[in-house]
């Protein structure tokens, strides 16, 4: 038995210029950050030929390509994995809440099923693989960023080049001054799960309409390195006000009332600024809030449940092997 560990993941800046639509044109860049809440896959062998898959369903098939789970099914393939496993996931938190779970299945099964065959495949590798797969074979309207920092772990910038190379930087801070980060940032339940598909098919409709929203949300997340650097972490606050005044323009569907209203009581409540994990329409509200107004900021938001988080330094990673 083999359990794989990859983890979820807040985009502080530069969501959207990830896209292959975008950055093979453009290049982007991105500053994000794993956290404490996990995708855990497992796998073991069976006794007998068949495929056992467990999720919020279970699937018992013969044959790999009878596989529903799409990600579970496109990674055995591309791993070569035919018969005889049992492959079962859950998650910290529910999928379609906008932290990066899909990509964090792809990246997570990728590595069980490699570990399980005696390999041992770098991130950048993963990472790769896991964007081929949600990307190139099943379609999906959505950006890189995910797969690599699932895969990385850390804070990190990542960099996305005309040429299609990517480039991971770890980003490295003073323990007090991660410490501070940490304890600036704050997340909330919005209540509401979606699929993010309507709203990122849209969003890469309008890539071409929108380029120069998605420069300008380059530019903040290159800002917001530099600052992070100098040790400037207040300014996150701000940048991540005004970055969240551009996403909304990136599609339909991205805000609503409901997040509008409690975002602009924690604003009124201290918070300098916030967004929308993920594509957007539900799923997490991130804030920065300066310390000493974190109290007042829960007390506005008091009908949301708080999800407590730690920056997680480690990427995807086997957590138990054991083989008899």
């Amino acid at each position: 038995m083999i359990i794989v560990q990859s983890p979820l993941r807040i985009s502080f800046f530069g969501g959207g210029t990830d896209f292959p639509d975008y950055y093979l044109q453009e290049e982007g860049c991105v500053l994000s950050t794993a956290i404490d809440k996990y995708i855990f896959v497992v796998i073991k062998q069976r006794y007998d030929d068949k495929l056992r898959i467990g999720y919020t369903r279970t699937e018992m098939v013969d044959q790999v390509d009878e596989i529903q789970h799409e990600l579970i099914r496109e990674a055995l393939k591309l791993t070569g994995i035919k018969k005889g496993v049992e492959i079962t996931t859950m998650g910290d938190i529910p999928a379609g809440s906008g932290l990066g779970s899909s990509s964090a299945v792809t990246v997570g099964a990728l590595h069980a099923m490699y570990t399980f065959l005696n390999e041992n495949v770098p991130a950048s590798r993963l990472a790769r693989e896991a964007c081929e797969i949600e990307i190139e074979r099943l379609k999906k309207p959505i950006g890189v960023q995910d797969q690599y920092i699932s895969a990385f772990g850390g804070l990190r910038f990542i960099e996305f080049k005309r040429d299609g190379s990517i480039h991971v930087h770890p980003v490295v801070l003073e323990p007090a001054l991660k410490r501070r980060l940490n304890e600036s940032l704050l997340i909330f339940f919005t209540g509401v799960t979606r699929q993010a598909d309507s709203i990122l098919s849209e969003q890469q409709q309008n890539i071409q309409q929108r380029l120069t929203i998605l420069r300008e949300m380059k530019d903040m997340a290159k800002t917001a390195h530099q600052e992070l650097l100098r040790g400037n972490v207040d300014v996150l606050g701000n940048l991540l006000h005004e970055s969240w005044l551009l996403k909304k323009q990136l599609a339909s569907g991205i805000s609503n009332g409901m997040i509008e209203e409690a975002y602009q009581a924690a604003r009124s409540a201290g918070a300098l600024g916030g967004k929308i994990a993920g594509a957007g329409g539900g799923g997490f509200l991130l804030l920065y809030c300066p310390y000493e107004k974190r109290e007042a900021v829960r007390k506005a938001l008091s009908n949301m449940k708080e999800l407590p988080f730690q920056l997680e330094p480690d990427g995807s990673k086997v957590i138990f092997n054991y083989r008899r």
